[in-house]
């Protein structure tokens, strides 16, 4: 079985054709692009840094409001209280 220089020519173009492809869903979805011999590229993108501060403080809001939040629903399902609603609500 021989191989002729069309086989080899397919073979080198399917392997670049999903270099290409492997490359742009990376870039696509944020992944790290790599460089020459898998060394990593990282780009400094001071946005990053600004959303990166900005989502610490929507987690740190999040977290006040989860407690605010736990502190009503206790209130609004005491017994106590809901026991004093009823009496109310009976006059």
């Amino acid at each position: 079985m021989s191989f002729g220089p069309d086989f080899v020519v397919a073979i080198i173009l399917i392997t670049t054709v999903g270099w290409v492809v492997t490359t742009a869903i990376r870039a696509r979805h944020g992944y790290p692009l790599e460089g020459e011999w898998g060394a990593t590229v990282h780009k400094k993108d001071p946005e990053t840094d600004v959303l990166k501060a900005q989502n610490q403080d929507l987690k740190a809001t999040v977290g006040r409001l989860e407690e605010r939040l736990k502190v009503l629903e206790r209130i609004t399902t005491d017994p106590s209280r809901q026991l004093d609603d009823d009496i109310e609500q009976l006059r």
